[in-house]
């Protein structure tokens, strides 16, 4: 039976909290096995944790650069105290979601200075990261240079172009592809799938946002997942199955995750 995984997807949201076990169920019969959650602020963290734990889903624990406060060095106390707190559940399995974010660039100061913690706490916890980057590559790739190669992980929703997959690629990470591949207008993700080999991708929903343009869904969820699966073997010439099964391997290549091997 084909394995699914969505390597990103906000399951904790408000938006689940009516039909959340239905969900879970519709998943199970899709073969849908896993989710991982990532983290956004400290406020959200304790029901991020519940369902995680309720749901056995593997988490991520950050601080996104659209939750950033004014006062970073409080944030990064919290975060170095919850993962603390943390560290012997294996369903713990990285740091994020952390990035760059210009379109909400009112707090850039304090996001820059926020990533950067975030990426010496990886380092520190030797963890991968989960890095959120809208229209900032050039500054997330300087960072991430500056540190490396002490830590991998994976840019979550990347739509870029062959060229800009290859400068992560190596820097060690890989590519969270999501319902954008499913837009006709993202050519330069579809060449990107073309062009790239199959191990350096994961699929992801960032559910409940995200959804593909031609969707007749309110929300997204990782019943999506699929679908993109199905895309990603259209444009690579390669079969659901053979996908399926490398997609698994690059799972728990990125987050150490035996269960999935």
């Amino acid at each position: 039976m084909i394995i699914l995984i969505d390597s990103h997807a906000h399951i904790d949201f408000d938006a689940f909290d009516d039909d959340r076990s239905e969900l879970f169920t519709k998943m199970k019969a899709q073969g849908i096995e896993g989710v991982l959650i990532p983290g956004i602020s400290p406020l959200h963290w304790k029901k991020q944790l519940h369902v995680a734990n309720e749901y056995e889903c593997s988490y991520a624990i950050g601080v996104h650069p659209w939750f950033v406060g004014d006062d970073v060095e409080y944030d990064i106390a919290l975060l170095k105290e919850e993962c603390q707190h943390q560290l012997n559940n294996p369903a713990f399995v990285a740091i994020g979601e952390a990035g760059l974010d210009k379109i909400r660039k009112r707090n850039w100061a304090q996001q820059l200075n926020c990533f950067e913690k975030q990426i010496q706490l990886a380092v520190e916890l030797e963890k991968p990261l989960i890095i959120h980057a809208v229209k900032a590559h050039n500054e997330v790739i300087e960072l991430l240079q500056s540190y490396r190669p002490k830590f991998t992980g994976v840019i979550h929703g990347f739509y870029g172009s062959p060229q800009l997959a290859l400068r992560y690629i190596n820097l060690g990470f890989k590519l969270g592809i999501g319902g954008l591949l499913l837009n006709d207008e993202s050519k330069k993700l579809h060449q990107t799938v073309k062009d790239i080999p199959l191990e350096n991708f994961l699929i992801e929903t960032d559910s409940p946002s995200m959804l593909p343009k031609n969707s007749d869904q309110v929300r997204n969820s990782p019943l999506l997942l699929p679908q993109i699966v199905s895309k990603l073997s259209k444009l690579s010439a390669k079969s659901v199955t053979l996908i399926s099964e490398q997609l698994r391997l690059n799972y728990a290549q990125a987050f150490e995750c035996k269960r999935f091997k």
